[in-house]
């Protein structure tokens, strides 16, 4: 009974809570040190990519975040003239450049016209691509190359299309007003009449967008399993009903997705506007990213604080609004 008795004890001592009982928590290893541990081959992996992400995008995130706090500007920067060397001379202003630009209807102005700009971008190719990865989701003579004609968009340099675009929408010599005028219509200034530049930025950016959508879209059709629309077929529900009660629920992932990134994108796109339009004419297609570095590279003296303080409240705007689309995407189901 006494031998019994000890065993008992013996185990009970050796159980795991009286081992964590027993040990100090100083001698406890944390939770970092165990994931290093155990993950160290992964965290080696990463290591490579943690750290080029921080030189490329955290510092001058940083860097921008406290320009934007000072009044620095061309001439007061530290910089070196021949063999001269002007240290830096501008002073911190705390919010000052904020409160500067949120008083100033030239953001508003920026904002609106970018937020449109979004909208339709967005909403034009996500219903385009979607109803090109409709048709090209079925069986059809030359599908592999009706694929291949309308994701070429995406394999050109975005460059090399603005230009080409640039040239279309020449208004003297362009092939869209060679058309026109041969139709007996009057040419159309493209980027010449603020309206009508606004709409052909809004084209391009289409064109250019439409591949991605596509792709992602067809993707998501094909993962959707085709015994649901023959047992929907054969309860007698049409075209309709099945588009609405089948293929809409089964890309909701893949389209929330595609359109949080799209919507990313086209907010930033300087390449469309600065190389088609370069804002104008006037600044009636200027976006908040083109003004920002407008304020930087091109007025004289160059506003670095004011540009970074634009640069800031873009990504505070782009931030909120990833936290309410991701926020509105949980309450429906959709967490990624």
């Amino acid at each position: 009974m006494a031998v019994d008795t000890g065993r008992a004890a013996a185990k009970a001592a050796g159980a795991p809570g009286a081992r964590g009982r027993g040990r100090t928590p100083g001698k406890s290893p944390g939770r970092l040190r165990r994931s290093l541990s155990t993950h160290w081959y992964a965290w080696c992996m990463v290591a490579p990519v943690v750290v080029v992400i921080g030189v490329i995008i955290g510092y001058p995130l940083v860097r921008g975040m406290y320009l934007s706090t000072t009044d620095a500007d061309e001439a007061n920067v530290e910089r070196t003239i021949g063999v001269n060397h002007i240290p830096a001379t501008y002073e911190n202003v705390g919010l000052d450049n904020y409160t500067a630009i949120l008083k100033d209807g030239v953001f508003w102005d920026r904002l609106s016209w970018t937020l449109i700009w979004t909208v339709s971008c967005v909403a034009l190719s996500f219903a385009i691509g979607l109803a090109l990865a409709n048709m090209l989701n079925r069986k059809l003579a030359g599908r592999s190359l009706y694929r291949m004609a309308l994701i070429l968009p995406w394999a050109v340099p975005a460059f090399v299309s603005v230009f080409t675009w640039r040239l279309l929408f020449n208004e003297k010599n362009g092939l869209l007003n060679q058309l026109l005028a041969g139709g007996g219509i009057d040419a159309i200034p493209w980027l010449n009449d603020p309206t009508w530049a606004k709409i052909s930025v809004i084209v391009v950016n289409i064109w250019l967008g439409v591949p991605f959508m596509l792709v992602a879209m067809l993707g998501g059709l094909q993962s959707i399993p085709s015994e649901l629309y023959e047992a929907a077929e054969m309860d007698g529900a049409g075209p309709w009903q099945r588009f609405r009660n089948i293929t809409l629920p089964g890309l909701r992932a893949v389209g929330s997705t595609v359109v949080l990134l799209s919507s990313i994108w086209t907010f930033n796109m300087f390449p469309v506007i600065f190389l088609l339009t370069r804002g104008g004419p006037g600044d009636s297609t200027e976006i908040l990213v083109t003004y920002a570095y407008r304020l930087s590279f091109v007025v004289s003296p160059r506003d670095f604080a004011s540009s970074a303080a634009w640069g800031v409240l873009i990504l505070a705007l782009l931030s909120v609004f990833a936290v309410v689309y991701r926020r509105a995407l949980r309450k429906q189901g959709e967490v990624w």
